[in-house]
């Protein structure tokens, strides 16, 4: 009895022995899961968005509104109303331009008056912050009388023909508005006095002589 009793308490030590490798290996197996999944979450945490805004460039471009005009055409089934919108566009260094447009509405005819004076820039030629020589404009019953001013002068004129000069870059100038009183005749008549300037170099070209020989 005594040799049974020792076998079955070496077989009890021996299957707590095996039952505490079991819990070890299990123990090390979970502390293993542990470790690797830990990191991931920790990567996860870390991710940020980032946002990030378009700066647009200003344009150089500026537009003026001079008149918007509720207007009615006629037609068969009555009275059709839209807007008439007169647009000054320029870039206050030698460019500028007069753009003009119906729409239904207010916005639209706008965009359309911004487009149409794109499309119908003229250079203007500045000698000293004023114009070369003076000159008068006509465009249908309106026009416009411009004078080179000394330095300081500032724009004398107003209305749509001061919104013309400005945007073109002109700092000192005379100016008189002659026959009809229209924002878009004397905008018209404006832009084809200024187009009708000439720059001193090209006289001088056409002349045969130098800068100095046709200023003195």
């Amino acid at each position: 009895m005594s040799e049974e009793k020792i076998i079955n308490e070496e077989t009890v030590e021996t299957v707590e022995a095996t039952e505490e490798v079991v819990d070890a290996v299990e123990t090390e197996e979970v502390v293993e899961e542990e470790v690797t999944v830990l990191p991931a979450k920790k990567q996860r945490s870390r991710k940020k968005k980032v946002e990030t805004q378009e700066v647009k460039p200003e344009s150089e471009w500026k537009e003026q509104v001079v008149q918007i005009r509720r207007v009615t055409k006629v037609v068969k089934g009555g009275k059709k109303l839209s807007f008439r919108a007169i647009v000054i566009v320029g870039n206050q260094k030698g460019q500028v331009g007069v753009g003009c447009a119906k729409a239904s509405e207010v916005i639209i005819a706008i965009q359309k008056a911004i487009a149409d004076g794109r499309k119908n820039l003229i250079t203007v030629p500045i000698f000293k912050t004023t114009i070369p020589h003076p000159i008068t404009g006509r465009s249908g019953a309106g026009a416009v009388m411009l004078r080179p001013a000394s330095q300081g002068t500032g724009i004398i004129a107003g209305g749509a023909v001061r919104s013309v000069l400005e945007l073109a870059g002109i700092e000192n100038i005379l100016s008189k508005s002659l026959g009809s009183k229209s924002p878009l005749n004397a905008a018209n008549a404006t832009l084809e006095a200024l187009k009708s300037l000439r720059p001193f170099n090209e006289v001088a070209k056409k002349r045969g002589l130098t800068m100095a020989e046709l200023l003195n």
